[in-house]
């Protein structure tokens, strides 16, 4: 209070007291380095992702992206699925279905195709174009965060997502200068638009997602996602790959491929949802973006890829701009029916309601009255 500054001055105890709030506001550097940590874990799930994938496809010509992922779905659905199969009252599975089982479904076929796009588009164009154009999923994400999230961004944000981005760029001029170039086809153009639709369908899920952990349940999303991701990825995948699985050639060793893409694919589903409902969609894909520098430097032991010094720059340069991005708080613009304020620094949002009246720390720029980030000191 203000009785612990006796000997200030007025104006000094009033600057005093602004700047305890401030540092007391301000994201903990423990926090921050927690943040960029988890966003790397996914990353590295990523990595593991891509390189079974790679094993599969070139040394045993195991080309089956559909019935990869339905391996996921159907473990998302043997542990989440069962589990909201067990609960009692408005949280078990039925009575989900019955409020919203048509924008499950939706948001299931979304994602199994986001997923098909992406692969599919290695067969017609080049790596290096996979990864610019991917990148398309972070505008996706913040417009759709902005216009149905409600989620207003500060100059800081859109300076960290240049940065990441401008990161990006240096490692595909990395590709460029080392002659990586894998993955070229005959269609060039039909590959990229099919990396941009599946962006474009990323960047929706994700946006769901992030809705839905923030505001129902992560055990629910992730439930619904095992029981309309299985049961439309098993129809898409007998009509369009049951030739591809007579031909793979089963043995052990692509038995463990298999198991290690299930494994790590499982842990991203699992896992993203934590990071998302302790950040955003937004923050999340621009940590993902490291994804393809692990791939890069596996592959240097793995396949033999060339180094460059501009892939260490990029990291670098990603994770100054994943720094930039969580050095302040979102914010909604007001607030809707069940979407309560959140910061991506470490706050999530309380799974009981607050009974208490909240306190306004923002702007609403968007009902045309401010309202002071702090409480004015009054003195007697």
């Amino acid at each position: 209070g203000i009785e612990a500054f006796p000997r200030l001055s007025l104006h000094a105890q009033c600057c005093v007291l602004m700047l305890m709030s401030v540092r007391i506001s301000s994201p903990l550097p423990r926090e921050l380095l927690l943040t960029l940590a988890l966003g790397q874990v996914l990353s590295l799930l990523i990595c593991g992702i891509g390189l079974t994938s790679k094993y599969l496809a070139t040394d045993y010509h195991a080309n089956t992206p559909v019935f990869q992922s339905f391996l996921n779905y159907i473990l998302l659905f043997l542990v989440y699925t069962t589990t909201l199969a067990v609960r009692q009252g408005e949280e078990n599975l039925l009575a989900i279905l019955k409020r919203r089982w048509w924008k499950y479904m939706i948001l299931g076929l979304i994602d199994i195709e986001a997923n098909y796009l992406v692969i599919k588009a290695y067969q017609y164009t080049t790596l290096t174009s996979i990864q610019l154009l991917d990148c398309f999923v972070i505008p996706v994400a913040l417009l759709l965060s902005w216009f149905f999230l409600l989620v207003r961004y500060k100059v800081v944000h859109f300076v960290g997502v240049g940065v990441c981005l401008l990161g990006m760029g240096c490692m595909v001029g990395a590709d460029v200068l080392v002659g990586r170039q894998q993955g070229l086809g005959d269609h060039k153009l039909l590959g990229d638009l099919l990396v941009l639709a599946g962006a474009t369908l990323y960047g929706i899920s994700n946006v769901c997602e992030e809705f839905i952990v923030k505001n129902l349940s992560r055990v629910e999303f992730l439930g619904m996602m095992g029981l309309f991701g299985s049961f439309f990825s098993g129809i898409q995948l007998a009509i369009m790959e049951h030739k591809e699985l007579l031909k793979v050639q089963w043995d052990w060793q692509i038995g463990l491929l298999y198991i290690g893409f299930s494994a790590c694919m499982f842990g991203l589903y699992s896992f993203m949802p934590v990071v998302i409902k302790r950040t955003s969609a937004t923050a999340v894909n621009l940590s993902l973006l490291t994804a393809d520098l692990y791939s890069l430097f596996c592959g240097l032991f793995l396949f033999q890829y060339k180094f460059s010094g501009l892939y260490l720059l990029s990291f670098f340069i990603i994770l100054l701009g994943l720094v930039l991005y969580y050095s302040s708080s979102t914010y909604v613009a007001q607030d809707p029916l069940v979407y309560k304020q959140f910061r991506n620094a470490g706050n999530p949002v309380p799974d009981t309601p607050n009974v208490e009246p909240l306190e306004p720390s923002v702007t609403y720029s968007s009902l045309g009255q401010e309202i002071e980030e702090e409480p004015r000191v009054r003195v007697a």
